[in-house]
């Protein structure tokens, strides 16, 4: 009997050992080796010396740090909750019975599978502050140019300068070239989203909104206490997953700012950034390595906080 029941999960566990070696030589031992970096000075020749925590408090008391920490979190603040709002909106108009849906909708996904480095390069060149499109267009209406991706000044700032207002720098707001990012960061976001929440409308039965509207209830109404509600589940993992990915922004900064990439004056550098920088450029990989790690901690508690704040408002069913 016990020689069955061996042979039984013995068969069972060699299932899994396809999955298990890819999980621990892609994952698993990468990240526990990134561990033992993180507590040396290692560069490109090997590690050097023994440091203990001394690379996570050095990097608690950098500047530069903390400066791309802020980039970081106005990148955040900026892109998800302009993302959720036009992606549900743009979902909302998408799901109704109207003529080339499908085209719409592929369209609207294109953005999503193209590579990154393509797209930043084409907003790129729309950014050009000579023979941009963008700025022709804002001729037109006889505004004068931005310079997109040059322009140091924080949003907050521009908009009170009217009134006198000076700002400090953490209070400034995002960079106009950071804000140019997120721009194209949103675009090229929206489509997944949408399509999640074309799925979460789909779900929701029709027979709730035939009642609601026998019993008098208008296109708001019908919104407000059937839609939101029964799509909060989808718009908690689009809230949690478009934070997560906000966070590991990257490849934009490094094609379309500078040179040197994270310009102009640093306000475009965010923590990825930072990041590859301090790893890969100047190849401090024990620093960067707990750069790395700091990241993935405040991640992690800002994801265990979204759960624990906003989870118990959503409605599954």
């Amino acid at each position: 009997m016990r020689r069955r029941r061996l042979k039984e999960n013995l068969g069972g566990y060699l299932y899994l050992l396809p999955a298990l070696v890819i999980l621990l030589a892609f994952r698993i031992i990468p990240i526990l080796f990134s561990v033992r970096v993180s507590l040396y000075d290692w560069t490109m020749a090997g590690p050097r010396k023994f440091v203990g925590l001394g690379n996570y408090l050095q990097v608690l008391s950098d500047s530069m740090f903390w400066r791309s920490l802020l980039n970081t979190f106005w990148y955040v603040i900026f892109t998800v909750p302009i993302m959720l709002f036009l992606s549900l909106f743009i979902a909302v108009l998408l799901n109704q019975k109207i003529r080339a849906l499908g085209l719409y909708r592929t369209i609207y996904y294109l953005p999503v599978v193209t590579s990154i480095v393509a797209v930043s390069i084409v907003w790129k060149w729309l950014y050009n502050p000579e023979r941009g499109l963008l700025n022709y267009l804002l001729s037109l209406v006889h505004l004068g140019p931005v310079r997109w991706l040059e322009d140091p000044r924080g949003l907050i700032s521009i908009i009170l300068s009217p009134l006198k207002i000076n700002l400090p720098e953490w209070l400034a707001g995002p960079s106009v070239a950071l804000c140019a990012i997120i721009i194209m960061s949103v675009w090229k976001g929206l489509g997944y989203n949408i399509v999640i929440f074309l799925a979460g409308l789909q779900n929701i039965p029709h027979q709730y909104y035939e009642a609601a509207k026998i019993d008098g209830a208008g296109s708001f109404n019908l919104f407000r206490h059937i839609t939101w509600p029964l799509l909060s589940p989808t718009t908690f993992y689009i809230l949690i997953m478009s934070t997560i990915t906000a966070f590991e922004a990257f490849a934009q900064v490094w094609i379309m700012t500078g040179p040197p990439p994270g310009g102009p004056l640093g306000t475009t550098k965010v923590v990825m950034y930072y990041f590859y920088e301090q790893s890969f450029e100047l190849w401090r990989l024990g620093y960067g390595a707990s750069i790395a790690f700091i990241a993935f901690i405040i991640i992690l508690v800002l994801t265990i906080i979204q759960r624990q704040v906003l989870e118990r408002r959503v409605q599954y069913g």
